[in-house]
């Protein structure tokens, strides 16, 4: 079993908003992700998917974009970001197929790793942050903390965390998330949400503080899954869960 990543698909299939408008890698953006994904990922791996799934603005325009995903090989693992206005009750998520799993206040675990995260939010500092954004970031904060402390709760030991959202603001200084990752001992962590080679340039990357962060926002992997974990032996993967308030 191998663990992938990739943010920011963007899909679209059954509303008019392509990606193709925005040029470079976005031109035939879904073909070139279906093409990848089948030659690099198996029915055993895991796919984490950042964030910013589908363009749908309620559950029933999502269905077939959610339905493409489920038809690719591999298990998925889903966080919500800040254009999937479409997410709903992650219980009735969860129902909708079996290879899907939604993470909100829990983890999955995949093998001998547990997968953690949450959407996150613009950080303080952030020129755009303010008292509306500052809720939102404590709300998010304790989301990220219900998935960790499942994990650790659980004596898992091998974390992955996941954001949609940049760990940090846009002078790169650490943050309540960045705490949190640090304090729970993760080993790495991806985000998407940045777009463009100036935003790319900017990312937060590599090695800060202890912990190894990644950007996997689509355009900036080249519409490919990043591996993350390869070959990794161990059992099925499971879920879990733990109870917290759902995403309003």
């Amino acid at each position: 079993m191998s663990i992938f990543a990739i943010g920011d698909l963007h899909l679209s299939l059954s509303s008019d908003k392509p990606m193709d408008v925005y040029g470079g890698q976005w031109v035939g953006h879904v073909k070139k992700i279906e093409e990848s994904w089948r030659r690099s990922v198996k029915s055993e791996d895991v796919v984490i998917l950042a964030g910013d799934i589908s363009w749908a603005l309620k559950p029933g325009d999502a269905a077939a974009d959610l339905d493409w995903i489920a038809r690719l090989p591999g298990k998925k693992v889903l966080v919500r970001g800040n254009h999937d206005l479409w997410w709903t009750s992650v219980s009735r998520l969860n129902a909708l197929h079996t290879d899907m799993y939604f993470l909100q206040n829990t983890y999955y675990k995949a093998g001998d790793y547990a997968i953690c995260g949450s959407r996150g939010w613009l950080c303080p500092g952030d020129k755009e942050f303010t008292a509306h954004d500052e809720k939102i970031y404590r709300r998010e904060l304790l989301r990220l903390g219900f998935s960790l402390e499942a994990a650790a709760g659980a004596g898992e030991k091998n974390l992955i965390g996941v954001l949609h959202y940049p760990p940090c603001n846009e002078g790169l200084e650490g943050s309540g998330f960045t705490e949190l990752f640090e304090e729970y001992g993760v080993r790495l962590v991806v985000y998407g949400h940045l777009h463009g080679a100036e935003a790319h340039k900017k990312a937060l990357g590599g090695f800060f503080r202890g912990v190894e962060y990644r950007l996997v926002a689509c355009d900036h992997v080249n519409c490919r899954p990043v591996k993350l974990i390869e070959n990794h032996g161990g059992p099925e993967p499971e879920t879990a869960a733990v109870e917290g308030a759902e995403e309003e």
